[in-house]
């Protein structure tokens, strides 16, 4: 039974890591690395005829090439509401349509601007991984709990060495995602 309960503490600990792995991983998609990429306007919403909705599902979004997004509405009545939205969302980016299609040109950033975004990235990642201690945290607090209850100190212990490695393994995860985007923001 005890086991059983140890058990859980790991995979909801394990699952907590994941989700925060994945939010850290979508955070650092948006932060602009020189280069165009469609993910930059991820967190955009237009309004389609009433409903809010996110950029890339009322519209096409690709990059003719590494400095140019092309927004390419599906209904070309949405162009207006789609620039509308764009420039809302103060990303510093200035679309241009022609009609139909609309452009954003990614200017070249400056080092210092570089330095910024390399900045950003690494405060994403210190979040993740405070997180991820404070999850290491809660369930030793919760194993510590079960050890008045009647846990053994072996398993406890083994649980808790589980948990450090587990917290181990995200974080170098998480090191390694920061050293990717640091490239790719520093890449001329």
């Amino acid at each position: 039974f005890m086991k059983e309960e140890v058990q859980l503490i790991l995979s909801i600990a394990e699952e907590q890591m994941n989700k925060t792995i994945a939010h850290t991983e979508a955070e650092l998609l948006m932060i602009r690395a020189g280069k165009a990429n469609p993910h930059m306007l991820d967190g955009i919403m237009v309004d389609y005829y009433g409903v809010i909705s996110p950029l890339n599902q009322v519209s096409n979004i690709n990059t003719p090439d590494s400095h140019t997004l092309a927004i390419q509405p599906w209904d070309k009545s949405m162009i207006e509401p789609i620039e509308k939205a764009i420039l809302l969302a103060n990303l510093g980016l200035n679309p241009q349509n022609d009609g139909s299609i609309i452009r954003i040109n990614i200017p070249t950033l400056t080092e210092a601007r570089r330095l910024e975004l390399v900045k950003q990235a690494k405060s994403e990642t210190e979040n993740c991984k405070l997180s991820l201690r404070n999850f290491r945290r809660e369930a030793n607090e919760e194993i510590k709990a079960m050890i008045k209850t009647g846990l053994e100190e072996d398993l406890a212990k083994d649980a808790e060495e589980k948990i450090q490695e587990l917290t181990n393994s995200y974080i170098s995860k998480i090191d390694h995602h920061l050293a990717v985007k640091e490239k790719e923001i520093l890449t001329i």
